[in-house]
């Protein structure tokens, strides 16, 4: 087994998105420092840097010293050179699929592949092209129905327009192996954004399709009804059977913020929730959800009053997740000039929502990860900036007590960021996958964990 490898670095980085989608990064790079911990293995068990980051091979699984895990493994990938921004997927027979892009010979690939530590029974390309559109927080997903459809997503280009481009899906009956021809879920034909995409499958052969939509976005475009809101990004979604065909697509908010993840799940009575940051007239961004019952989709629900005033998107969408009734949902926020990360709690399936519980340790850059387990706790994940360097944490978090003692599982010293790690729950254990930046001039490349929250 793999260990996951200690590493620093001093890392500040900046993302924007202003009136028009673009992402500002900055970076304070320093030397990687490489620490191997000392192990009671036999003496052929190495250490060896690969890509860009630093493995450790032991003897065994390694238990966690203290934290929300017992024991916490590296997985190999195939995943090529250059991969970047992977999205997991949990099957119900206990297999994992995973999707991600890398650069190939005619521009890029969206790769996928689906098994476990033991082996990836499927290795697979989805598309390969020059016009991909390729986004360090806009990226492919994946999902599968339950008669075995495989639903991949991506963008693609649609003119020469900055941020114009378009969601693709095809779906797959063999596993992965062939795909069928692109599908797209919006109708308007503007050259325009369309993306932040979530998949969810909402019975056996059917899945929802969420997405932000540009279509009214640039105050100089004709609006097509007198409802639309101008110069304003919209949520939409529609449903996707097993044989392709779709429904009209439905409005569900006329005025997001312009690129923040979508989250969606499915709580009890086949509910679905849909968790996004909102916008007002008075650039307020706080998290909103609707819901999906009956045929009917409801209006915009505040899970919480934040207040936060921003000209502009932050590029942090929130998280949400549901086992029955209970549902939780985690998110970054900055009102009152102050960066944390909240999560808060229902027992009404989404109807409302208790006062938010702060989880992070300060220094917090957001991205957040959240899953509900069984026992009405949740898995949140988020990444912090700290002296250390760029920190993937995670706690388990209660609806009486809030967020217990956080775990480290990564700290990244590499040139660039981990960007939006994810993570999917498979029986008793965690998978969680991220982007690694490449080390003094190494490709980057994608780590993959599996975490037990008991001995295994």
């Amino acid at each position: 087994m793999v260990l996951i490898s200690t590493l620093a670095l001093r890392f500040q980085a900046v993302h924007l998105c202003f009136e028009r989608p673009n992402f500002i990064t900055e970076g304070v790079l320093s030397r990687a420092m490489w620490r191997i911990r000392e192990l009671d293995c036999p003496r052929n068990a190495t250490a060896a840097a690969i890509g860009c980051f630093a493995i450790f091979v032991s003897c065994g699984p390694i238990a966690a010293e203290e934290g929300v895990f017992a024991v916490v493994e590296d997985i190999r990938t195939p995943a090529g050179p250059g991969a970047r921004e992977p999205s997991l997927y949990s099957l119900n027979d206990g297999r994992v699929a995973m999707i991600w892009t890398e650069p190939s010979p005619d521009g890029h690939s969206v790769e996928l592949a689906i098994g476990d530590e033991g082996a990836w029974e499927t290795r697979g390309r989805v598309v390969e092209s020059g016009d991909l559109f390729v986004n360090w927080a806009d990226f492919p997903s994946i999902a599968v129905l339950g008669d075995g459809t495989v639903v991949a997503h991506w963008l693609r280009e649609s003119t020469a327009v900055s941020y114009a481009y378009d969601v693709n899906l095809a779906l797959s009956r063999d596993g992965g192996r062939t795909w069928s021809a692109p599908i797209t879920p919006h109708g308007d034909g503007t050259a325009s954004q369309h993306g932040f995409v979530s998949l969810l499958p909402v019975d056996k052969e059917k899945l929802a399709v969420i997405w932000l939509d540009g279509r009214a976005y640039g105050s100089a475009r004709p609006l097509p009804t007198a409802q639309e809101v101008p110069d304003a990004m919209q949520l939409r979604a529609a449903f996707l059977d097993s044989d392709g065909e779709l429904t009209a697509e439905t409005v569900l908010d006329l005025q997001t913020c312009t690129c923040c993840q979508t989250s969606a799940t499915v709580a009890e009575h086949d509910t679905v929730l849909v968790a996004y940051r909102d916008r007002t007239a008075d650039e307020i961004r706080d998290i909103s959800i609707v819901r999906f019952r009956e045929g009917r989709w409801s209006d915009p629900l505040t899970v919480h009053a934040d207040g936060w005033e921003i000209s502009g998107c932050p590029v942090n969408g929130p998280a949400i997740d549901a086992v029955g009734t209970s549902v939780a949902v985690a998110w970054f926020t900055a009102a009152r000039d102050i960066p944390i990360v909240n999560v808060a709690f229902s027992t009404d399936g989404g109807l409302s929502f208790d006062a938010p519980f702060r989880v992070d340790g300060g220094k917090v850059a957001g991205r957040v990860d959240v899953l509900m387990l069984e026992d009405g706790s949740a898995l949140v994940s988020w990444v912090e900036w700290t002296e250390e360097g760029e920190k993937l944490q995670l706690c388990q978090a209660t609806p009486e007590d809030g967020c217990g003692p956080p775990e480290t599982i990564t700290v990244n010293s590499a040139p660039g960021s981990m960007n939006f790690p994810r993570m999917v729950l498979s029986g008793d254990a965690v998978f969680i996958a991220w982007s690694q930046p490449g080390a003094a001039g190494a490709p980057d490349s994608i780590r993959l964990v599996k975490a037990y929250l008991s001995a295994p």
